[in-house]
């Protein structure tokens, strides 16, 4: 299915959003690096904030290579969905001891926060398998999605890490 001049130009600009947002979180990160490792369950909140960007990037720049029929890169980008939504999951799970103040709903907002854009690429992506246009506009859902996410991320590790 190729991409009109329109969605090309607007996955282009998606795809350099979220690189340069990707860019402002590794830069919070390596700035407050010593703070980030002094507590337990900030290394992994780290890992996590880089995990769903990273893949928006991946998928979003698979939506950009030319000739690829719907079918494959509906399928490549439910993989990209499916691994931004189970890594954090897991990265989730393991801190969870590391923070015993946590609250459930803490717990279950953050999931939440974590999956949520993440089922908007693989709901795109099997929508694209069966070629319809459709899945772009899920797709553009969840790269906006993720740009708020590395926005609220990037919120914590620079800012809420010194209170």
């Amino acid at each position: 299915m190729p991409l009109t001049p329109d969605w090309a130009t607007f996955f282009s600009a998606e795809l350099a959003a979220l690189a340069a947002l990707t860019g402002f979180v590794v830069v919070a990160i390596s700035i407050n690096l010593a703070r980030i490792l002094s507590y337990p369950h900030l290394p992994s909140r780290a890992a996590e904030a880089l995990i769903g960007p990273v893949g928006a990037i991946t998928a979003t720049s698979l939506v950009l290579i030319p000739g690829q029929p719907s079918w494959l890169l509906g399928g490549e980008v439910v993989v990209a969905g499916l691994v931004m939504a189970i890594a954090p999951m897991v990265v989730q799970v393991r801190s969870w001891g590391s923070r015993s103040e946590a609250t459930a709903v803490e717990h279950a907002t953050r999931a939440v926060m974590s999956v949520g854009f993440a089922l908007a690429f693989v709901i795109g992506g099997a929508v694209l398998v069966f070629a319809s246009v459709a899945g772009l506009f899920w797709i553009a859902a969840g790269d906006i999605a993720s740009l708020i996410a590395v926005v609220f991320n990037s919120w914590v590790l620079m800012v809420e890490i010194l209170r």
